[in-house]
């Protein structure tokens, strides 16, 4: 109650709190199918404009769409079908029926389209739901893991410390980001779940150092000391008594893995490591952008970095927020 009480007088923190739970609320509901559940459709026309924009002239103005084709006919983008004509005299095919007249495609839409005419907004929504699941089940992995090594290794000691500490050792003496990519390139299978494997399994060392310390600090106080002597046991004080009095650490470094993984994930869909090609992440939209800027398409790599750019500030303040708030040393 106090540390809620805290972080309502905090502004900047409550504001950031609801723009956390507003990407969260957006990403459930299209990882429902509720919102934006078909990105992939093209209903824009080739790289259509945003909407406050306005219409792009036609690259072919002389060159009407055919309103209906033959089967397997394909009318190409900017050319007429020269057979079209001939094929109109000669009726319907064979089972007396045209092929469905295809919907007309949008000139412009509210955040723009892609090369393929997939609509941005809807793509920025599906990203962010991908982006926010990785960065969130990694987290959540990350700081289990760095949680029951630490309070393993800082609660034991000995030679459980010295492993755990070995282990701590080899993975933060090669740089982060090339030891996922090296994972990364090892594992051929792409997929959500693999990225979130490879980012949880390698990045709780954070949360282990800090979590070592706070139990080689809160073992040998005086209410564990007592826990002890009253028959309590080594998992019951270090989940039961001292876990509580750790949480504050494990909430911050959370949400600091969270925006640090969500970050991991667009810097590896954006080298290719990431999501697979038939998926949609910030990561893999930022990699396609890349293209478009040289042809002066700027509005997928703008909305795909405001959307990020606006979670990861969103996040960060949060975090602040809650290390603030959850102090224990607080009692205002």
């Amino acid at each position: 109650m106090l540390a809620w009480r805290r972080l309502r007088a905090d502004r900047v923190g409550l504001g950031a709190l609801g723009v956390v739970a507003g990407y969260l609320l957006l990403s459930l509901l299209a990882a429902l199918g509720w919102v934006a559940p078909h990105w992939e459709a093209e209903v824009g026309s080739h790289y259509a404009p945003p909407s406050w924009l306005g219409a792009a002239p036609s690259e072919a103005p002389w060159d009407p769409a055919p309103q209906s084709h033959w089967p397997g006919s394909v009318p190409l983008y900017g050319l007429q079908d020269p057979l079209a004509p001939l094929l109109a005299t000669l009726g319907p095919p064979p089972g007396g029926v045209l092929a469905p007249v295809e919907a007309p495609r949008r000139s412009t839409l509210p955040l723009g389209a892609d090369k393929w005419g997939h609509d941005v907004l809807a793509k920025v929504i599906q990203g962010g739901a991908t982006s926010l699941q990785v960065g969130l089940f990694s987290a959540v992995l990350a700081t289990f893991l760095g949680t029951l090594m630490g309070a393993l290794a800082g609660y034991f000691g000995g030679r459980v410390d010295d492993a755990f500490n070995w282990l701590y050792g080899v993975l933060t003496a090669v740089p982060y980001l090339l030891l996922v990519f090296a994972i990364a390139a090892v594992l051929h299978q792409k997929g959500t779940g693999t990225l979130i494997l490879i980012l949880g399994l390698t990045g709780w060392t954070g949360v282990f150092r800090l979590m070592r310390a706070e139990y080689l600090k809160h073992r040998l106080r005086e209410y564990v000391l007592a826990a002890g002597a009253l028959g309590a046991g080594h998992w019951r004080r270090m989940f039961v008594h001292i876990l509580p009095n750790t949480s504050h650490v494990i909430l911050v470094q959370l949400s600091q893995n969270a925006v640090g993984f969500i970050k991991s994930e667009v810097i590896l869909s954006f080298l290719g490591f990431g999501v697979p090609v038939d998926a949609v992440s910030w990561g893999r939209m930022l990699h396609e952008a890349q293209n478009e800027m040289n042809l002066g398409k700027w509005w997928q790599l703008a909305a795909a970095g405001c959307a990020m750019a606006l979670l990861v500030t969103a996040f960060s303040l949060l975090t602040d927020a809650l290390r603030d708030a959850l102090d224990p040393r607080l009692k205002s």
